[in-house]
């Protein structure tokens, strides 16, 4: 259901510059605070523009209450924080838009920094409370001194996002820039989607300063510490492959390597302690697992880019153009060739003992490797194969687009 507004959808099409949209499930007692203060600084500065209700089933008559005042509402059935936004955004008919919560926490009387840059050509404007200043009580301390500025830093670190407080929310931007972003969360997440995105398709990015004082509800607020931080980090991983896979996966075969190289030789004794095959196995287990995390890099990489998740400009999407199935699978077979080639000299030694006991430290130190390669070459074949079926997948996605 909407509810107009008093002015024609034709004047809306042709002069409308700015859409102050605002999430609402059940914020009556300060919804109208929110809209009266942005429409009075839209009459203030001469902006042409609207306030857009994007109610997530109410039940408190604030779809009412925001008719009433002139707002458009629109109603969105699924729910989430980030459906509503997205379906907000939709619905916009402003050139720049400026999202912000409906719970009087953010001041929509002083936006005048945040139009001022999107004049200027940013594509994404995003407020700062740890500079313009965060009121007593406005934000509890856990959110204060731990989720936001990990979960900032962590943003930062991944995706060299120029933003000093990703969870701001009061932030403006182009409709066209919110477009292209091609923004999908349903939840809270929805914040750290939208400067990431933004950061991976090189927007132009900035800060203003920016107020939080305490919402002025009695009730409590639909945020869940625990639950929305994790959905937020849950998110930075998924679409930071290099930091869930690749990393790990290089820093593990790399141990594994120069380690189980050295311990393949001989045993190595640091002072008292022996390092010996039991260790050079530990290396073999970190050498599977670091290079089965690198091709789960590579496969979700892949996937990421053919769905349009993210760009394909990173090292690992421009890698994977030039690996053909035939390549790998000749470097499996080659591994697994060694291998196997490896299996059978212990498989002559042992009968040259005619099968009795060896001595594990001799034996191996052949075996241990021989296994490994085996493994390694079968992860290799296989995931050639899989790896082409998502290129296939990523041409016919692109065959569509086109």
């Amino acid at each position: 259901m909407t509810f107009p507004n008093n002015t024609s959808d034709h004047q809306v099409e042709t002069a409308m510059e700015l859409t102050v949209v605002m999430p609402c499930l059940d914020e009556a007692e300060t919804l109208a605070t929110c809209i009266l203060k942005a429409q009075q600084w839209m009459k203030e500065n001469s902006m042409r523009g609207e306030v857009l209700i994007a109610d997530n089933g109410s039940t408190d008559g604030s779809q009412r209450i925001a008719a009433d005042l002139g707002a458009r509402v629109v109603a969105i059935q699924d729910k989430g924080y980030g459906n509503a936004l997205r379906g907000g955004i939709s619905a916009a008919k402003g050139t720049y838009i400026i999202m912000g919560d409906s719970d009087d926490s953010y001041d929509f009387s002083k936006l005048t920094l945040f139009v001022t840059q999107l004049r200027n050509g940013y594509d994404l404007v995003m407020g700062n409370r740890f500079k313009g200043g965060i009121a007593q009580g406005a934000m509890p301390p856990l959110h204060k001194f731990l989720g936001n500025p990990v979960l900032t830093i962590i943003g930062r670190l991944f995706f060299h996002s120029p933003c000093g407080d990703f969870h701001c929310g009061l932030r403006g931007f182009k409709k066209s820039s919110a477009e292209k972003m091609d923004l999908r969360t349903s939840g809270m997440e929805f914040a750290s989607e939208m400067v990431i995105k933004a950061t991976l398709l090189d927007m132009k990015i900035c800060e203003v300063p920016t107020t939080l004082s305490p919402d002025g509800r009695t009730r409590s607020p639909h945020l869940r510490s625990w639950r929305d931080g994790w959905r937020h980090l849950r998110f930075m991983l998924l679409y930071s492959t290099n930091w869930l896979f690749f990393y790990p996966g290089i820093f593990l075969m790399f141990t594994g390597l120069i380690a189980g190289a050295r311990l393949i030789v001989a045993p190595l004794s640091i002072g008292s302690v022996v390092f010996d095959v039991h260790t050079l196995l530990l290396m073999a287990t970190a050498i599977i697992i670091g290079y089965q995390s690198l091709l789960f890099a590579v496969f979700s990489k892949t996937f990421a880019v053919g769905a349009g998740l993210i760009p394909a400009r990173s090292s690992i999407a421009k890698m994977v153009q030039y690996i053909k199935l035939e390549t790998g699978i000749c470097t499996g077979l080659f591994l697994v060739v060694a291998g196997l080639s490896g299996i059978l000299y212990s498989f002559f030694s042992w009968q040259q003992s005619s099968f009795g006991p060896l001595s594990p430290s001799t034996a191996l130190r052949v075996v241990i490797p021989s296994i490994t390669a085996t493994i390694i070459g079968f992860q290799t074949i296989l995931g050639s194969f899989f790896l082409s079926v998502l290129c296939l997948i990523r041409k016919a996605n692109q065959g569509l687009m086109n």
